[in-house]
């Protein structure tokens, strides 16, 4: 349906039509039903007046209007009235115009043309060119000979932000467009005020900014809001758009006008009472009033009386009615009110121009004529008529548009109309625009004669024929439902003659048979054409062929008729031309040539004439000598190389047509196809040559014979079978040393057939079966020296041979060796004490010891000056302290020590100076333990032992005494040696405590020590327990103490009850210290003894005081009320009360470590070491009680340190701690692998071990 074009209004108001929306045309078919002009919007600030606030600042080269298609509830207001604002969902927004989109079933394009009403331009604007604007394709009749400026377009914004002005309170919206097609993202788009100031910081309750995207048109719209504008908004802005090297930026105004006090916003009859009476102000505006009492004004108007417009009623109003009017709506400042009322502009009332508009549309058949009339009201006005947007002036040589004038009517006949008459009419009378529309009705096409059915055959002429009413029609030929191709390069030709209709096909063929028919617009004509082939006759058939190889075949037929094509087939296979295959035809005769025949092109051939089921066959034989095809193979000297043990399968190609029979032989012995082993096969391009498992026997020479009926071929090929090398002897291990060796072995006997490349060595323990290889590179020699063993291990080694086909057996392994080596010398060698006679010396061990441990140590010694070192120990010492004895008085000896093992004696420890062989007087020195310099307090029957060291030479004389006495050996036994004296008790008693004076002499020297020795007991029980008093619920006790406090302090006392009646004892209370306590919450009605145990370091008394009378709880008549007692819940998720700490300990002690948890349900604990859990580990021992956890580490190594975590958990949650525990002190190599390490542990422990001492 075609889209109405615009219309100005027909009211005489067209400046107010552009202003105003209206509803859109609506047509069913091609006839509309209304001539209302569709909206069109000028681009205004929302504004509570359009006739103060609806002027915009065109800009150059835009369109300032925008169609509204939702505008239908706006109406047209008088002129010089001023209207409520809109609700906000309606109210315009100052955005760009854009074009409503036409509807999707339009069959036509109509332009539109609008005129922006004079009323809205600004007055320096008023009678320029460029206040007229033209979307379609006429023009105003002022703007025909002037070019339209066009303004250059943005590399970015497809659509810009225009200036716009604002009332002081206004809303107001820029809006600017981004085609996103090209772009990969958002572009970055940024608004600034005046030069600099950028608006992103700004936003807030009266500046928004908002981005939106239509993902169907690819377009992003940016929009700037200033809601309740200020006087300070005004300005020039700018929008700047970038994207990557892209920049567009447009500049824009803002005008902010004060806004006009409306007379509808205002109570005039609260405003024109007087403020002051007889004053010269009186009649002007109280505003402060208004101001402060509108809410209670507008609350009493509501409620009171309806809104009235006071000044609408003085308008209209005479003169002599004021008065009147002030009295009947309480206005008391009458001359004010008049002094205003006649300062209001008054408003001069347009005539209309037309009396009788057009109506809304006209409808006329095509040829017709149709008459356009209105009726003027002034028929002086000048009348000018338009179509579709351009001026109809009269010329006297044509007929076509015929004026006429009628009195006041102006008439408008357009004769002969054809399809170029239907258009948009429009007639200007003055300032005011009627329009219409105009739709030219086409009669029928019929058709007078139908076109007639054809039968023919191929290659003729067919020409279809079609008479129809009207000359020039416009007809459609279809073949089969579709429209028949009428172009240049087409095979039908239409061609027309007056009435008569043509389709014409020179050169018939068979796909031209079907359905032909014509369409117009009146009816359709159909006829069906039937195209038959012509009969085939063969004048010389194809023969069979028998053609050598590489020879040329032709093949030839002929058949009738001539001007025939065909295909040709082999094998059913279609035959495309080539280089070396050429196909003719020419007239009757088809030729099918081949240049150098191969055997692909044996077959049966078929030639098949095109559309005909006819065909001609014939078959071709090709043959060819046989051929065996060596050198395909790029074998060197014809010989095949395999490894012994594979399978080996040769492929020999072979040639010959037909296929040749083919015999394998080595020697004189045939090879059969049905071996088992060997066997030959034989296929139709090659034969082959299969051994299953190839072996040493198999090399040699092999003989392939070829026969066929064209010829005999013969081939020999050899074939080596190589293999891996026997493996050599077993190798020989001359010399040994601390963590290596050197071994030998002599070269295997037989290479495999290839020579020997290398050779690989492993090495294992000898109580092991694993096997390590020692190098990756191959060793060419036959010697190699194996290091880094470990010492004191046995080893044995083993060789493995290399050649080209692969590795050896092993040999057999050597025999055992263990690598060993002396340790290091004993360190820290001093003297220990010097006789007239003797020399004592003491050392300690060597820092290396090796695996071959440590047998003993040997002592020699030599008199200084002289190098004769003499043995002083025939057999080895293990101690680390020896004397050397029968030396001579007053002479000067050096000494020195030496470690021996199973690899013999390590380097010697020699003392840095020589000893003088004579004794020294030391005074004596007793060197009490520290736990001793305190009294030492044991238990009745425990066990004493006390052991006080002391110094001095010569060996000192030790004497005890008890408080004074001598010391009864029966009772304390006594044992002195050179360094130390030991005191010994088997079982202590009571009477064994005291002071033990200890005496030691060195000649005149004398040094002494006291010891206090106390043996305490169980305490007896208190001497009596007396009932002090009784009251209550409760009962005082006094009791007094023991006599024994069994040689120790008393430290407190225990207290029990029992019933009288069960006498079953309870404990009332435990340590306490005080020597009278009152019982409570005694059970009323009941009787009750007490018992009291007294307590000291050993324990309780073995016997408690009883109290001799009983106490009773006599009840006194009160009662008492129990609450209710809730259960308190106890369960809890776990907590540790007390954490894992860092913990070092010493290598073989063992340790422990604990923490606290809190947790109701018990919780289940877990040990884990380095994030795994420990379980079944003899090593460890688990223990858990009363909430406190205990991880026991048996004996730990280096190995066990590490991060050690305690977890637990139950059905509440879950809690873990961590502690790390290191590891001091370690073991030897040897140690550590008897304890079963593993290797790299070991190393990683050494090399740390290392580290540490350096440190140190």
């Amino acid at each position: 349906m075609p889209e109405p074009t615009k219309k100005d209004e027909p009211n005489g108001q067209p400046e107010e039509a552009v202003a105003e929306g209206k509803e859109p045309v609506e047509t069913d078919g091609k006839k509309p039903e209304s001539t209302e002009p569709v909206p069109v919007q000028a681009v205004v600030a929302q504004e509570p007046c359009p006739a103060v606030n609806g002027s915009i600042q065109p800009q150059p080269g835009g369109v300032g209007v925008k169609e509204q298609a939702e505008s239908a509830n706006s109406t047209l207001k008088e002129e010089g009235t001023c209207s409520p604002p809109p609700p906000d969902d309606a109210k315009p927004a100052a955005t760009t115009p854009s074009p409503t989109p036409q509807p999707e079933d339009a069959s036509s394009t109509k332009k539109l043309s609008v005129e922006l009403p004079n009323d809205s331009v600004p007055v320096p604007a008023m009678g320029r060119k460029d206040s007229v604007w033209s979307l379609g394709e006429g023009q105003a009749p002022d703007e025909l000979d002037k070019p339209v400026d066009n303004p250059p377009l943005s590399t970015l914004l497809i659509e810009r932000p225009l200036s716009g002005a604002v009332t002081v309170g206004g809303d107001i919206t820029f809006v600017a467009k981004v085609e996103a097609k090209d772009l990969l993202r958002k572009p970055t788009i940024k608004w600034f005020k005046g030069k600099w100031m950028d608006l992103a910081s700004k936003t807030g309750k009266h500046l928004q900014l908002k981005e939106t995207f239509d993902r169907l048109t690819k377009v992003h719209t940016f929009e700037m809001h200033i809601i309740k504008a200020k006087d300070n908004y005004a300005g020039n802005y700018r929008c700047e758009v970038n994207y990557k090297d892209k920049f567009d930026s447009c500049s824009f105004d803002l005008e902010v006008k004060e806004a006009e006090t409306g007379s509808q916003n205002i109570d005039i009859r609260s405003a024109f009472k007087r403020s002051s009476e007889g004053q010269e102000d009186a009649g002007e505006l109280d505003f402060s009033g208004l101001l402060k009492h509108r809410n209670q004004r507008e609350h009493k108007q509501q409620d009171d009386t309806p809104e009235v417009d006071v000044w609408e009623i003085l308008k209209n109003a005479r003169p002599d009615q004021y008065e009147k009017i002030a009295f009947m709506y309480g206005i008391t400042d009458l001359r004010g009110l008049l002094k205003r009322l006649k300062k209001m502009p008054k408003e001069e009332k347009k005539l209309e121009a037309f009396a009788k508009k057009l109506d809304p549309a006209y409808q006329v058949d095509k040829g017709g004529k149709i008459r356009l009339v209105v009726d003027l009201a002034d028929p002086t006005v000048e009348l000018k008529w338009y179509k579709n947007g351009q001026e109809i002036r009269p010329s006297p040589n044509q007929r076509k548009y015929i004026f006429e004038h009628k009195g006041t009517q102006r008439i408008m006949v357009i004769n002969n109309c054809s399809a170029n008459d239907d258009a948009a009419y429009s007639v200007v009378a003055g300032d005011e625009k009627c329009s219409t529309e105009l739709f030219v009705k086409e009669l029928p096409v019929k058709i007078v004669k139908g076109i007639e059915p054809v039968k023919t055959t191929v290659n003729e002429r067919i020409e279809l024929e079609c008479e129809v009413s009207e000359e020039g029609a416009q007809v459609k030929w279809l073949k089969n439902g579709v429209e028949v191709p009428t172009g240049v390069r087409s095979r039908y030709r239409v061609k027309c003659e007056g009435t008569k209709h043509f389709l014409v096909i020179d050169d018939a063929s068979r796909d031209d048979t079907g359905t032909y028919s014509i369409m117009a617009s009146g009816g359709t004509s159909e006829a069906h054409i039937q195209v038959d082939l012509k009969p085939l006759k063969v004048y010389q058939d194809l023969q069979d062929m028998t053609v050598l190889l590489g020879q040329p075949i032709k093949l030839h037929c002929e058949i009738y008729p001539g001007n025939v094509p065909g295909r040709w087939y082999r094998n059913g296979q279609l035959i495309q031309p080539s280089d070396r295959l050429n196909i003719i035809h020419r007239n009757k005769v088809h030729r099918l040539e081949i240049a150098a025949s191969s055997l692909h092109d044996a077959g049966d051939y078929t030639f098949v004439p095109e559309g005909y089921s006819q065909s001609l066959s014939a078959k071709i034989h090709i043959i060819d000598p046989p051929r065996v095809l060596l050198d395909s193979l790029n074998f060197p000297d014809n010989t095949v190389t395999v490894v012994a043990g594979n399978k080996l399968r040769l492929e020999i190609p072979i040639s010959g047509e037909p296929a040749p029979r083919v015999v394998w032989m080595k020697g004189e012995r045939v090879i059969l196809e049905s071996g088992h082993r060997v066997h030959a096969e034989t296929y139709s391009d090659h034969t082959s040559l299969t051994i299953e498992v190839t072996e040493r026997e198999d090399t040699g020479n092999y003989k392939i014979v070829l026969q066929n009926e064209a010829g005999e071929a013969t081939a020999s090929v050899k074939i080596k079978v190589v293999d891996i090398p026997d493996p050599p002897e077993a190798p020989l291990v001359p010399v040994v040393g601390g963590d290596w060796c050197s071994m030998t072995w002599e070269p295997p006997k037989y290479d495999g057939g290839s020579p020997i490349l290398g050779y690989y060595i492993e090495r294992k323990k000898k109580q092991s079966s694993r096997w390590m290889r020692l190098n990756f590179d191959l060793i060419k020699e036959t010697t190699f020296e194996p290091k880094k063993m470990i010492e004191g291990v046995p080893y044995e080694v083993r060789i493995f041979a290399v050649n080209a086909i692969g590795v050896s057996k092993p040999s057999e392994p050597s025999k055992a060796f263990t690598p060993l080596a002396v340790t290091s010398e004993p360190t820290m060698l001093v003297v220990d004490d010097v006789t007239d006679t003797t020399v004592t010396v003491k050392w300690r061990p060597p820092e290396t010891i090796g695996a071959a441990g440590l047998d003993g140590y040997l002592v020699e010694y030599c008199v200084e000056g002289t190098n004769d070192w003499v043995i002083s120990n025939k057999e080895l010492t293990e101690k680390t302290r020896y004397t050397i004895t029968g030396l001579s008085p007053g002479c000067k000896i050096l000494v020195r020590v030496k470690a021996v093992n199973a690899a013999g004696a390590s380097a010697p420890r020699t003392l840095q100076h020589a000893i003088l062989v004579k004794e020294v007087v030391e005074p004596p020195k007793i060197r009490v333990p520290r736990h001793l310099k305190q009294t030492y307090t044991r238990k009745v029957g425990e066990t004493v032992n006390l052991v006080v060291p002391f110094m001095g030479k010569p060996r000192p004389k030790v004497t005890w005494l008890k408080d004074g006495n001598p010391i009864e050996p029966s009772q304390v036994s006594i044992r002195n040696t050179d360094c130390d004296s030991i005191i010994f008790i088997r079982k202590a008693e009571r009477s064994h405590s005291g002071k033990y004076d200890m005496t030691v002499q060195v000649e005149n020297h004398v040094d002494t020590a006291i010891l206090d020795i106390q043996i305490v007991d169980l305490p007896g029980p208190p001497q009596c327990v007396n009932i002090e008093d009784v009251w209550g619920g409760n009962v005082a006790l006094v009791w007094t103490p023991p006599k024994d406090n069994g040689n120790a302090p008393i430290t407190g006392y225990t207290i029990q009850k029992a019933d009288k009646k069960t006498m079953e004892w309870f404990t009332c209370i435990e340590h306490y210290h005080r020597n009278c306590i009152t019982i409570t919450e005694l059970v009323v009605g009941n009787e009750y003894f007490f018992r009291i145990f007294s307590e000291n370091m050993c324990g309780l008394s073995e016997t408690a005081t009883q109290t001799k009378k009983s106490a009773l709880i006599v009840k006194e008549g009160l009662q008492m009320k129990t609450q209710e007692y809730n259960d308190h819940d106890f369960k809890e998720a776990p907590k540790f009360t007390q954490p894992l700490i860092n913990t070092f300990a010493v290598a073989g002690y063992n340790t422990t470590l604990n923490c606290s948890v809190r947790a109701n349900p018990r919780p289940k604990v877990i040990w884990m070491k380095n994030k795994i859990t420990i379980i079944d580990d003899p090593r460890y021992r688990m223990f858990s009680s009363q909430g406190v956890c205990t991880l026991e580490i048996r004996k730990p190594s280096p190995y066990d340190g590490g991060m050690y975590t305690c977890k637990a958990i139950n059905e509440l949650g879950e809690a873990q701690v961590d502690c790390k525990l290191e590891v001091k002190g370690g073991f030897t190599f040897y140690e550590l692998m008897q304890r079963g390490v593993p290797l790299h542990l070991i190393d990683k422990y050494m090399t740390e071990s290392k580290v540490v001492e350096q440190e140190k």
